[in-house]
């Protein structure tokens, strides 16, 4: 079963420039490992050399935050979207 996976901007560059891209899987873990094995230069964005998923890494399943449900082990279907979205941070005002 292929889940759909939307790729933000800035990670464009280690997916072909794709949008989004479909991984097999039946959690959020499996996909994720199936997309960072499909396109290797993308795991070092999305985990830590100890294999670790980045703080700064926030997964969503459809509208919901997976640290909120099951996390990695969050059951996934054909018809869910999984969003892949950097955390974003700056500046003080001036």
């Amino acid at each position: 079963m292929a889940t759909k996976i939307l790729i933000p901007t800035p990670l464009r560059g280690y997916t072909d420039q794709l949008d989004e891209v479909e991984a097999e899987g039946a959690t959020v873990g499996e996909l994720l490992a199936n997309l960072t094995t499909r396109y290797a230069d993308l795991r070092k964005h999305l985990y830590a050399e100890d294999g670790t998923r980045r703080n700064f890494v926030n997964i969503y399943l459809n509208d919901d935050d997976i640290r909120y449900l099951e996390k990695d082990q969050t059951p996934v279907t054909a018809d869910d979207t999984v969003s892949i979205i950097p955390s974003v941070a700056g500046g003080g005002w001036s």
